[in-house]
C-alpha cells in the first residue's frame, strides 16, 4: 500500500512540475517579448508624441512596467491555481 502511495505522489509532483514549467515559459516568454520588443520598437514609435512624450519612450517607462505588473500577478494566481490542482496548497489555504 505505502509503494502505490508513493507512486501516485512522484506521479502527481511531475505532473504539477510539468505544468509549473509551461506557465514559467508562458510567463518568461511574454517577458522577453516585452522588455526586447519595446526596445525593437523605440525608434518607428518615436514618430508619434502622448502627453508630450515620445510613444517608445512611454512604452519603456510606462507600458512595460504596467505589464511586467500584471504578469506578476496572472504568474501568482496560475501557480496558486496549479497548487490547488495538485493538493500542493500551503496550510492555511482553501
Amino acid at each position: 500500500m505505502r509503494i502505490r502511495e508513493l507512486q501516485a505522489n512522484r506521479e502527481t509532483l511531475a505532473a504539477y512540475w510539468r505544468a509549473t514549467r509551461r506557465v514559467t515559459t508562458r510567463t518568461l516568454a511574454i517577458w522577453a517579448l516585452v522588455s526586447f520588443g519595446a526596445i525593437a520598437l523605440v525608434v518607428p514609435l518615436d514618430r508619434f508624441v502622448v502627453f508630450g512624450f515620445p510613444l517608445g519612450y512611454y512604452f519603456g517607462a510606462q507600458g512595460s512596467v504596467l505589464v511586467f505588473v500584471v504578469l506578476v500577478a496572472l504568474y501568482a494566481r496560475s501557480m496558486n491555481r496549479l497548487d490547488r490542482e495538485h493538493g500542493l496548497q500551503e496550510e492555511g489555504e482553501e
